[in-house]
């Protein structure tokens, strides 16, 4: 069996995970209080956040903690979610007012941390190592705690730990508004005895090949050898589980930088993705990296001749289509465009990873093969405007239409640089 240890180094670390309970419905409810005091609180009471309010359908998305507690799941079906609670309050998805919480709630993070690493729309990694917060993380932790709650009105669970996987086991501890630790002297008494399930990056597939296999907790796959898991898993996911349920991982805590070769990124979505909600979860993820990627081009001034679109699947592969356009941008819409068509040729048809019965948990999207674009390759309607500018001037001037987009994302981008990234941004199509 392969010895399990920690370095000194890696014991002397202190890494915070910070998530926000249940997010997307936490942030609806202090919107409805601040437009009407007198409303009801909706994390008090039965309520879902997803699917259409009208018609009642579609998945839920988020849930209070009361709608948990009779039986409400994410991710299942609005119709068999009002079989269980026919009271649920069910309320619309508003991302507008998600993306203008989360921005406040990161920028309370990074008041505190020298570095914050944003995993997702609602949950962040904070490296305090070397700090003076290292001697007394907890104190630090309710700090942020208790400002995120008196000033932006959620609640939000702190975990405490030497590395990111283990921070994040412990944040999702009991919630609301807690704070946790998992040392690794506490590894055997508060995550062992947990399913195996609840092991972070264990999908519902993984799960149910390692009980066939009698490996129900995450203790007891932690005591597998690892060439077993390796046999029922294959090298790399069983690797993972073998470190992960031993609390083993290097992974830092990074602040988004550049690859001096592309611009990509990429996010962790808190529900898996199927064929069902592609629409409603995944195509707005998309919208927002798109966004991202192109604002840090247009900052860099620099464009993307080839995007690529990635997945990592509910089995821990990660997939990845790319396409080569016919001339380089940075324009947000069409590196949306481009990467919707590269997901679903991934993950739709019969050869499609949702027929195969695979389920997405990030989701990412990037650009490489990158220029200034000093010149661009002429299209047909290029040559058919006249014949009277010279193929030398052609290729080196854009097109109106281009230029004009051009000029908006320089003023996008300045306005975004001066007063904050979500200081404007351009809407999604409906």
């Amino acid at each position: 069996m392969r010895k399990v240890c920690y370095t000194d180094e890696m014991n002397e670390r202190c890494i915070f995970h910070v998530d926000v309970n249940s997010a997307f419905l936490s942030w609806s409810a202090v919107k409805r209080l601040k437009e009407d005091p007198e409303a009801v609180d909706l994390r008090k009471i039965p309520s879902a956040v997803g699917g259409d309010v009208e018609t009642r359908h579609g998945i839920i998305t988020a849930r209070s903690i009361p709608a948990k507690k009779l039986g409400i799941k994410t991710a299942e079906p609005v119709v068999k979610a009002l079989q269980k609670c026919p009271d649920l309050v069910l309320v619309k998805s508003d991302f507008k007012t998600y993306r203008e919480y989360s921005h406040e709630f990161i920028k309370i993070l990074r008041k505190h941390a020298p570095v914050v690493q944003q995993a997702s729309i609602d949950e962040a990694y904070l490296d305090f190592t070397g700090t003076k917060v290292a001697s007394d993380p907890c104190k630090e932790a309710a700090a942020i705690k208790d400002e995120i709650r008196d000033s932006l009105g959620f609640t939000v669970n702190v975990g405490i730990s030497v590395n990111k996987l283990l921070a994040k086991m412990a944040s999702d501890f009991e919630k609301p508004d807690k704070i946790h630790t998992l040392y690794p002297d506490e590894i055997k008494e508060k995550m062992w005895p947990l399913p195996i399930g609840d092991l972070y990056g264990c999908g519902k597939r993984t799960a149910a090949k390692l009980e066939n296999y009698g490996i129900r907790t995450i203790g007891e796959a932690a005591v597998t050898p690892l060439e077993v898991l390796i046999s029922i898993l294959g090298d790399n996911a069983g690797a993972y589980i073998y470190e992960s349920a031993n609390g083993i991982s290097d992974s830092p805590v990074s602040e988004e930088e550049r690859d001096a070769k592309s611009y990509s990124n990429e996010s962790t979505i808190s529900v898996d993705v199927d064929e069902k909600n592609f629409e409603t979860v995944g195509l707005p993820v998309v919208h927002e990296l798109a966004e991202s990627v192109a604002r840090r081009l247009a900052r860099d001034g620099v464009f993307a001749g080839t995007i690529e679109a990635s997945v990592k699947t509910d089995d821990f592969r990660r997939r990845s289509h790319q396409r080569k356009l016919i001339n380089s941008t940075n324009d947000a819409n069409l590196i949306e465009k481009t990467a919707i068509g590269l997901l679903e040729e991934m993950l739709k048809g019969d050869e499609g990873l949702f027929s195969k019965g695979f389920k997405v948990r990030l989701i990412g999207v990037g650009g490489t093969n990158l220029d200034r674009q000093e010149y661009r390759q002429m299209t047909l309607f290029d040559l058919m405007k006249g014949n009277s500018i010279s193929l030398s001037d052609e290729m080196k001037k854009p097109d109106e239409g281009e230029e004009r987009r051009a000029k908006l994302r320089k003023m996008m981008n300045d306005i975004n640089s001066r007063y904050g990234e979500d200081a404007v941004f351009k809407g999604r199509k409906k």
